[in-house]
Parts: structure tokens; sequence; C-alpha cells
């Protein structure tokens, strides 16, 4: 049995704390101030504090300070009075678990108690993360020996086992995403669900409806209620990726459901509590995009608890091995491969390489290198053709053409590299005279084989859009069966 001890100057509210967490099963003491709350606390270490923020003699942020220079790990849900959220936020970065407003909503007190009973949980698989770490530069998704890593990573482990919400920022293809993995891993929340949801990807018109869900009949077209990724993330963590993209209208609405821990779907009446971890991330610099009016400063201001600044890979080029081999491990599981690893000459041209792309552009380069080989080690010869050159822009890199999306190449771009691919490679046979037309139709199917047909995974191999490769499988149809 938890427990739990109430620190409150006010003695009606002490009181009725101390016998509502009681009725939960809870082993519950309390304290009339910050003092005789340390006190209590050395001599009774409970697993859990519930502190009131302004208090005489000691109050709530003196308290969080000195139990965090103690050696157990104590939860500390901080309570404040309406209208003190930065005081809220502040202690959240000093190490709070959580903050409730006042006057206590039972719901999401309760909510918040049994999270924190949770992380202690987690706290010995979290041990164990930090030996795996130390062993071999592993945490979770994530793979850095670097000294940026390593700040990274202990930034995670710090972060991971409260409710605060962290702002992730740093280029494209940096590995955002994976740092939001590894919170979500590393917490309480790590059996409940991930949703990550980018926010550029949906147009402005269903964004509301996509993040908070609708009711039947909210507008045209919404023909049954819907839920929305706050309730699919119910109890886990929820991801809004390139959060300076949400129309501001939205902004405003996350705001309210961040403070009030309530939801409203669309065409809804009701506003029923959700437990969600909310984190954000994004490419842009978040003090440029308020100051340009594309971020809410008071949003930023909630969801930037934490940063977590991810650096480009050219910044930390010893990591790109390590991560290159894990890498080589998942792609032998995927594709069904028998990589043993690389040629000292591969590894070479990746170290002097400055990857504009960032980890994105290094996991495509290493799956399309692992298909070609298909086992035993990995060279040159697997890599693109003209990587590394004067004049050489992968996909990750080039700027976007007006008029078309990034990531998008047009036929003739495609036909040139099929041309090149078959020059350099020996993986794919033709014969002498074989039409470009023919030398790419065999290099679209031959990737389609080496992924299992995930046309996916294919297309962003190949460098082009889904809807491009659908549109050249019809073509092949006539000719060509290809399995769906």
């Amino acid at each position: 049995m938890e427990k739990v001890l109430i620190v409150e100057d006010e003695l009606h509210a002490r009181t009725g704390l101390t016998e509502l967490i009681e009725s939960w099963g809870y082993r519950a003491d309390c304290a009339a101030d910050g003092v005789e709350g340390l006190e209590k606390i050395l001599a009774w270490t409970p697993a859990i504090v519930v502190t009131d923020l302004k208090m005489p003699r000691m109050d709530g942020m003196q308290l969080l300070q000195r139990i965090g220079e103690l050696p157990q790990r104590i939860a500390v849900v901080m309570l404040t009075a309406q209208g003190s959220i930065e005081s809220a936020v502040e202690a959240m970065r000093m190490g709070a678990y959580d903050y409730i407003p006042k006057p206590v909503d039972p719901i999401r007190l309760r909510t918040i108690l049994q999270n924190a009973s949770r992380q202690r949980e987690a706290d010995v698989e979290l041990e164990v993360t930090r030996r795996q770490l130390r062993d071999t530069g592993i945490l979770g998704p994530l793979v850095g020996n670097s000294p940026q890593m390593k700040d990274i990573f202990n930034l995670i482990e710090r972060v991971a086992p409260s409710n605060v919400s962290v702002l992730v920022t740093g280029e494209s293809g940096t590995g955002k995403e994976l740092v939001a993995r590894a919170l979500h891993e590393l917490s309480s929340r790590r059996s409940k669900p991930f949703v990550a949801v980018n926010c550029a990807a949906i147009p402005e018109t269903l964004i509301e409806s996509e993040i908070f869900g609708h009711e039947k009949g909210a507008f045209t077209g919404a023909l049954e209620r819907r839920a929305g990724c706050f309730e699919l993330a119910e109890e886990g963590t929820l991801l809004l990726d390139e959060i300076g993209e949400m129309p501001a209208a939205t902004q405003a609405k996350l705001l309210r459901v961040l403070e009030d821990r309530k939801l409203r779907r669309l065409g809804s009446k009701v506003e029923p509590p959700v437990d969600v971890r909310v984190g954000a991330a994004t490419n842009k610099d978040p003090e440029q995009a308020v100051a340009n009016g594309e971020l809410r400063g008071d949003l930023y201001y909630r969801l930037n608890v934490f940063n977590i600044q991810m650096p480009p890979l050219r910044e930390h080029l010893m990591d790109v091995v390590p991560i290159a081999d894990k890498m080589i491990v998942d792609m032998n599981e995927r594709h069904h491969c028998k990589v043993s690893g690389m040629k000292d000459s591969f590894v070479k041209r990746l170290e002097s390489y400055d990857w504009p792309g960032n980890v994105r552009e290094l996991r495509n380069t290493i799956e399309r290198a692992t298909i070609l080989a298909g086992s035993g080690l990995i060279g040159v010869e697997h890599l693109p053709p003209h990587f590394g050159e004067p004049g050489f822009a992968p996909l990750a890199s080039r700027p976007r053409e007006p008029g078309k999306s990034s990531g998008v190449r047009d036929v003739d771009e495609i036909k040139a590299e099929a041309q090149r691919y078959l020059n350099d490679q020996k993986t794919v046979h033709v014969e002498v005279g074989t039409t470009v037309d023919e030398a790419e139709r065999q290099l679209i199917l031959k990737t389609l084989e080496a992924t299992h047909n995930n046309k996916t995974r294919a297309a962003e191999i190949l460098g082009i859009s889904a809807k491009t490769l659908q549109n050249k499988l019809k073509e092949y149809s006539n000719t060509t069966a290809v399995t769906e």
C-alpha cells in the first residue's frame, strides 16, 4: 500500500484531502507546512508527496528542492491556485511529477496518484535501461556514444519518470520522434498507446477533428462519432509533430486541454477528463516561430517545460557507425537479409559525409545497401550512385521545387537514377539495348520484391511518392502481374 503525505497549511483542505486519499486505499498522513512535511518525509518515507505551493516557514518550491536532495525517489504533486500556471511549470522543471490546480478535481488527483504509483514500478526497468546504456550506448530506440547524445540520454532519464511536457527541436531527420518514443518507453505509460500525429500533414479543415475528435453530425461529412488523437492516446503519450504548422484556433483549444486536462469533441457539450502526456516537436526555431506569429507564446511556454535539442548528424559523426550497426540488425529482420557488417571502405565513406538529411538519410542509405548486399559485408558498391561526390544531392536534402511536394521526383529524374543504377550496379541484369523505361520498370519491381511488396517502403527507397509508384504499377499491369 503506497504512502502519501499531504502538506497543506489550510486545515479543512488538509483534512479533506487526507480522508479522500485514504478512501482510495492509500496510507495517508498530513503536515501543516514544509518544515513539518520534511520532518515526516525523513521519518516516514512516503512514496508520494502532495504539497501546496504557498505555505508559511517553508513553501512548496523549497520543499520540492529539499526532496530532490534526498537519496530516495519521491513523486511530488504540486497544488497550485488558479492562474499560477507559471509556478506549476517551474515546479515541474525542478522535478515535480505533476501539478493540479485548486480547487482540487478528485478524478484528476486520483489519476495522478495512480500514474505516480505505476512510475515507481517503471523505475526498476529504468535502472536496467541505464545499465544497457552504459554498456551499449543504446537508450530505447536511440543510439549514440558521443558527448552530445550522452547529454540527451541524461536529460531523457531525468524527464521520463515525470508527467512533464517536452518540446523536441532540431533539423528534419534528426530523430525527434525517437526521443518522444524513448520518453514514453521509460515512463509508467509504456504499456499504453504512443500516438504521433504530423500537424503539417493534416488539412487545416480537418486538424481539429483529427486531434480532438467529433460527434456525429458535427459538420458536413461527419457521419459517425469519431475519437481523436487525444482519446486514442488515453493513459499514454501523444506527440504533436510540427506543432508550428497547427492553426492558431486549434492551438488555443490545445492550450485549454493542457491546462484543464478536459477534452471537448467537435459538436459535443460535455468535457470528459483526459489523461495523456503531451509532447511536441518542430524543426523550426520555436522562439522565432512565436515572433512570426506561427506559434502561440502561451502554448510554447506550456509545452516547453523541458526542451531537448537534437543535434544534426554532422555534429556527432562518431555515432554514425553504431547507429548504422543497429540499423543493419533492424533491416536484416525486416527484409530477411543476412548482412554481417560493413567493409572498412564503406565505413570511411559514411564517416566522411556530412549527412544533410541526418539520421533519416542514413537509414535510407543503410536500408538500400542491406537489400542490395543481401548477405555478407556491405561495401561501397552498395552506396547510391555518386554518393558523396560534388553535386550529389540526396533526396532528404533537396530543396522543394515550386509546385511540388517535398520528397517527390519527376519521371525523368527517376529514369536517370535507374539508368545510373544499372550502369553502376550488377544486381539487376539487363540486355544491351534495354530502354530506360524497361530499366526503370525492372528497378521498381526488384525494389518491390526486396521489400516484400511493401509499397510505402519501396517508394521511400526509390525516392518517389507512393502515388507515383502506384501510377507506375498501373502502367505495368498490362504486362506484369503485381500482387496487391
